[in-house]
């Protein structure tokens, strides 16, 4: 390894900005994971914070020369260990790069460097009356490259869509260090394949995301929310399926079960109803029309009641919204608190269901949580079928890893059975490598494994990962 070091400072060292190269073995060692648990990270020559396009290109040119690595890197907030280093390799980390280039009001299209947070593109799109509305769940932490990178989703995906519905362009650098600029500035273009639609979502795998042109919307009108509690989730669950099937278009629609609503309580006592066995949380924005918002809450509420519901209350106070809408983006840092009291051990999964087939989905779950004898928690983009499953155990107790273990898999062997897939928003990484040779039929198999090879014969852009097992 230091003949592999020297070999890098003497000659990507002077290619990069100054200061991008990091060999510090604690900083380097300190960037090698993402939120993801018991993914393996180790073995990271150094990381080059990039600051430039330029940096990203001479880093993928002095990578493709010497066959080494390269693992890119966002805010590292995701969830299946895409960001982990891997041994030998440089770690290329585009946080830094965080500007708006563009913000075109009358186009409603911005243009961004990857590394510019969710939430701060938000804020300063509110000055145009433009809003960028896909809105996971780390909204206020992930950033735009690798909501990009993972396609992501988020609580108002249901009406509003995920990542890839609002890319128009991408700038790339390829793994020998070309720049490339696909999809088009445009509302409408079909010169060519969509090789838009392969990036997003390819999860560092093909490619280094250096530029994101984006389609925007009209800032959304403020929503009316209604809370539906139930007995149980099978009970919510079928509730969501008919209330969808009836044509509704609510703006969001999510599902908490009790043990989540109990780990939210001791996180920030928020008076949630833990004796409910789920809360559904329902917004409608109406689409701009108060009269359509209220008719839609008033509909949920009737399917909600026809459903056997415990309680179903309305309200167009913004206090009251914005407090519930935050409450449920704090599911992951109550499970985090959570786990860590109980043995540190946490697998959320990500499986994505046909809405009809939630209330089996959850009568299933039920069954695997007895199996395996640990605590499971629950949250969903139920609108859109996308379910998190949270398996707790003590990380430290071999027969509760083992367990876990089993039960993560039985669930997304659940999800594929009911007509499912194994990720809705978190994607693939190091934790579902395996699954995915099993999601994908041999023909999938093999264009994937075509395109990897055309876009990177030699192997070397985030290695271990998506492709490892196709």
């Amino acid at each position: 390894m230091s003949d592999a070091l020297e070999l890098v400072r003497a000659q990507l060292a002077p290619a990069v900005s100054e200061g991008a190269l990091v060999i510090d073995p604690d900083v380097v060692g300190n960037h090698s994971r993402d939120e993801a648990l018991f993914c393996p990270g180790e073995g990271a020559l150094a990381l080059v914070r990039a600051r430039t396009v330029e940096d990203v290109r001479a880093t993928l040119r002095f990578a493709s020369r010497h066959r080494v690595p390269v693992v890119p890197q966002g805010a590292r907030t995701g969830l299946s260990g895409g960001a982990n280093a891997v041994p030998g390799c440089l770690l290329l980390s585009v946080e830094g790069m965080t500007r708006i280039l563009d913000i075109d009001p009358g186009e409603r299209t911005v243009t961004v460097e990857p590394g510019i947070i969710n939430q701060d593109l938000k804020d300063a799109l509110l000055e145009h009356d433009l809003t960028y509305p896909p809105d996971p769940g780390s909204v206020a932490i992930s950033s735009i490259g690798g909501n990009v990178a993972t396609n992501a989703g988020g609580l108002c995906c249901v009406k509003y869509g995920v990542t890839r519905d609002y890319v128009r362009r991408l700038k790339v650098v390829l793994a020998d260090g070309t720049l490339t600029t696909i999809g088009t500035a445009t509302a409408k273009g079909v010169a060519g394949l969509d090789l838009r639609g392969l990036f997003v979502g390819s999860e560092g795998t093909l490619g280094v995301i250096v530029e994101i042109t984006l389609r925007l919307v009209p800032r959304l009108p403020p929503p009316l929310t209604a809370v539906a509690t139930f007995a149980d989730e099978r009970a919510g669950a079928q509730a969501v399926s008919t209330f969808i099937a009836s044509g509704a278009q609510p703006s969001m629609l999510e599902s908490l079960d009790r043990t989540t609503l109990d780990m939210l309580n001791d996180y920030g006592d928020f008076g949630l109803d833990d004796r409910a066995g789920v809360m559904l949380l329902m917004q409608s924005d109406g689409g701009g029309h108060p009269e359509t918002a209220l008719a839609e809450v008033e509909a949920f509420a009737e399917h909600a009641r026809a459903g056997g519901a415990i309680d179903v209350v309305f309200s167009d106070d913004a206090a009251d919204t914005e407090a519930l809408v935050a409450t449920r983006r704090l599911a992951q840092p109550s499970y985090e608190r959570y786990a860590h009291a109980h043995g540190g051990g946490q697998l959320l999964d990500d499986v994505c269901l046909p809405r009809e087939q939630l209330p089996t989905f959850y009568e299933r779950l039920e069954a695997i949580r007895a199996s395996s004898g640990l605590t499971i928690a629950s949250v969903a983009h139920a609108g859109d079928g996308n379910v998190h499953p949270a398996v707790f155990f003590d990380a430290s107790d071999p027969d509760e890893v083992s367990r876990a273990d089993t039960a993560f898999d039985e669930i997304m062997a659940l999800g594929l059975e009911l007509g499912g897939t194994i990720t809705g928003e978190h994607g693939v990484g190091f934790l579902k490598r395996g699954w995915l040779a099993r999601e994908l039929d041999e023909g999938n198999r093999g264009i994937h494994r075509a395109v990897k090879a055309a876009l990177d014969p030699l192997g070397i852009l985030n290695p271990g990962k998506m492709f490892a097992d196709l």
